[in-house]
């Protein structure tokens, strides 16, 4: 199998490498655009090559409406995804992304008999627990932008601008009603290692909820606590890419071995 494209509208490859002999997919949060991983390969060892999951609502796919439940989601991102998997893969997801790369891997082992090197969750609870907040999506809009400035994921220049809040408002609430309506549905825990990040003060996901992720696989599981609130993959961006790197080393080894 070859991949021909370095780009379609689910995926853009952020530095196309050939001779890549692992791919690292990367899903945003709430809200987020995939750009934010773009800069990534610069501090991930040279032989990975960064995919970035762009999910309708935003980016080159701005027009498109955002998916407000999860399976119509995985039923569409599975076979956009397929033909980029001729690689060793790991994925990477924060927060709403977290959630998108657990349901994905369970996807992909379902359809394909195919597992990630290696699952990253960052900032998001355990199933089966919902988001502890309470429903949010449907607030009136002056309620909707204080709980948006609450949760310090949106710039305060944005909040400021009435024309960008008039196209951002819409995806946010698509990505909250995505995330605070998800049901877990149980089955069988995956099999490949499963390291979880978070935020040391985080106040959406504590560590117990992350801690809840170690019965959903039954490989090699870590979680590790770095500086910061939610958005800890912004202020703690070095610490959390130097992990990343040497969890993608170990088990780029470790998968070797296998082979």
């Amino acid at each position: 199998m070859k991949t021909k494209a370095t780009s379609t509208p689910w995926l853009i490859l952020a530095k196309p490498n050939p001779a890549a002999t692992m791919r690292l997919f990367c899903v945003p949060y709430a809200g987020g655009s995939p750009l934010v991983f773009a800069d990534w390969p610069a501090d991930l060892p040279p032989d990975i090559e960064v995919g970035l999951i762009q999910l309708p609502g935003r980016g080159m796919r701005l027009s498109q409406p955002p998916f407000t439940r999860v399976e119509p989601l995985i039923e569409s991102l599975v076979p956009a995804l397929h033909p980029f998997l001729d690689k060793p893969f790991a994925l990477f997801g924060h927060s709403m992304g977290g959630l998108i790369c657990f349901e994905l891997a369970r996807a992909l082992r379902l359809k394909f008999q195919l597992e990630p090197e290696v699952l990253f969750v960052s900032g998001r609870q355990a199933p089966p627990l919902r988001d502890r907040t309470t429903v949010t999506y449907d607030l009136p809009e002056p309620e909707f932008i204080k709980e948006l400035r609450h949760l310090n994921g949106t710039p305060p220049e944005v909040l400021a601008h009435p024309e960008l809040m008039k196209l951002l408002v819409p995806l946010l609430r698509a990505d909250f009603e995505f995330c605070q309506t998800y049901v877990y549905r149980p089955g069988p825990p995956l099999t490949c290692p499963l390291s979880v990040f978070g935020g040391e003060e985080d106040g959406e996901v504590n560590q117990q909820e992350l801690e809840g992720w170690r019965p959903y696989t039954t490989g090699a599981f870590s979680l590790r606590m770095l500086p910061g609130d939610h958005f800890f993959i912004r202020t703690a961006r070095t610490q959390l890419l130097r992990l990343v790197s040497e969890d993608l080393k170990t088990y780029q080894k470790v998968s070797a071995g296998r082979r």
